[in-house]
């Protein structure tokens, strides 16, 4: 697994991360989320992302993982949920890294992000205080900002944060030339959501109120000619954008994810196929901001 330094952290992660949403779904089998977990490490990927808002995600990396804690880096989100704080405030953001220190069984939190937290928010100031404030106490390594557009840029006007996450496929490309430049510029590490788009293309007719909607409309739209699977094409196409560090995807399908990890050893698209990637979401676009 390629290994990649994120931003100027200190850290290396591998350029496939483990979105560990999916294995926060209760209906899933306390085996096989044990037995997911661990195979995710013994493939090579050091990244796992999950967030207080993902079922039981944290407690099950808690519970089956965190005796291999040396292996991974750990990705989580805050601002909300708390019992007694009120969401979005000092308080909140302390002890929900407090909270997800105990529940994931670990001394620190590589990376904590403000989840989709809103402009107005981040201006008053408290949230990213929090942060700071955990991070000098050793319990955080990085503090990041996960979100899109006009919230994404004011995180990034502060000047405040390590590292940031943010949807970028082929059917979401607006941040790439705007917001990841100046990410870059400021030495941040990046993490890119929903590199396959949702997987749109397994849906034959438009899908309503699942999170591939928005994707298969601007994927139908877009009609890229190419001559691989789709997959390929999608997972290679986000892996090997400048300035991504990793990207986080979620299954509990082994091979699913040891297929993903074949298909980037074969290395960036062609030049001329990116282009015309690039060339079609700009014919295409019809303001398409990034997908929360």
């Amino acid at each position: 697994m390629q290994q990649r330094n994120f931003g100027i952290t200190g850290f290396d992660v591998s350029a496939i991360g483990y979105g560990a949403g999916t294995v926060g779904d209760g209906r899933l089998a306390e085996k096989q989320a044990e037995r997911i977990l661990n195979q995710v490490l013994d493939m090579g990927i050091n990244f796992i992302d999950t967030a207080k808002g993902y079922g039981l995600s944290e407690q099950r990396i808690g519970q089956y993982i965190s005796h291999r804690r040396d292996e991974f880096k750990l990705s989580t989100k805050v601002g909300y949920g708390i019992e007694g704080k009120q969401d979005w405030t000092y308080d909140c953001i302390i002890a929900g890294i407090d909270q997800a220190l105990t529940t994931m069984k670990t001394d620190v939190i590589d990376v904590v992000h403000l989840h989709s937290c809103p402009a107005s928010v981040l201006q008053d100031g408290q949230v990213i205080d929090a942060l700071d404030e955990a991070k000098r106490k050793g319990k955080v390594k990085a503090i990041a900002y996960s979100g899109e557009n006009e919230d994404l840029k004011c995180a990034l006007s502060s000047n405040r944060f390590d590292s940031i996450m943010a949807s970028l496929n082929f059917c979401d490309q607006r941040i790439i030339h705007n917001q990841l430049v100046e990410a870059k510029q400021q030495g941040l590490g990046m993490i890119a959501k929903r590199p396959i788009a949702n997987a749109p293309w397994r849906f034959d007719t438009q899908p309503h109120g699942d999170y591939a909607e928005a994707y298969w409309l601007r994927r139908r739209k877009m009609a890229l000619e190419f001559g691989m699977s789709e997959l390929e094409l999608a997972l290679r196409f986000t892996v090997f954008t400048y300035g991504v560090d990793t990207a986080i995807v979620g299954s509990v399908n082994v091979a699913h994810l040891q297929k993903n990890i074949e298909m980037i050893k074969a290395g960036p698209l062609p030049n001329e196929l990116v282009q015309y990637i690039h060339a079609r979401f700009r014919e295409c676009d019809d303001h398409w901001i990034g997908q929360i």
